[in-house]
């Protein structure tokens, strides 16, 4: 199951940024439902808000590449061979899909991540974002709402290697 969701979500993002580059690159911003939803082509070098972008780049390969591949590679181990709950699997490789799309960016196109979703209601707006930052956000939320619930994280037993 955690590669199935790690490949929905890898997916889902490659495939957006892919139209987003095709369609939306050197174009007009696009809007629906009232500015409520625009779409608007952006690169980020950086992390979430940019945060980063213009460290030197040993720290950013440092800080926004190889660690954070090295705790996704863990995460997908420790879902894969360790957890028992299946929605928490989801969630969390939900969270970790999102964070490899845009690390896949960051290694493809010379640190630049492509986003291209913008929402909001009048001034209250998100930043410009893609499907990978969603993917984490909504991990990150449904992990709160299931800890905050009652819900904990338990790996699975550890089988015994001793016969009877």
């Amino acid at each position: 199951m955690t590669l199935i969701v790690l490949a929905i979500n890898l997916l889902l993002d490659r495939i957006t940024k892919l139209l987003a580059s095709s369609y939306l690159e050197g174009q007009e911003t696009i809007s629906y439902f009232y500015n409520t939803i625009v779409l608007r082509y952006a690169e980020n070098s950086g992390a979430f808000l940019s945060l980063g972008s213009n460290w030197p780049d040993i720290v950013k390969y440092t800080l926004l590449l190889a660690i954070p591949i090295l705790a996704c590679l863990y995460g997908l181990y420790y879902c894969a061979f360790k957890l028992t709950d299946k929605k928490l699997v989801i969630v969390i490789v939900s969270i970790i899909g999102g964070g490899l799309g845009n690390l896949i960016d960051r290694l493809l196109n010379d640190f630049r991540v492509v986003d291209f979703l913008n929402f909001g209601i009048g001034s209250v707006r998100t930043g410009i974002l893609n499907v990978a930052d969603m993917s984490v956000t909504f991990g990150i939320v449904f992990l709160l709402f299931y800890r905050f619930n009652g819900g904990t994280i338990k790996p699975k037993p550890e089988e015994s290697t001793s016969q009877r």
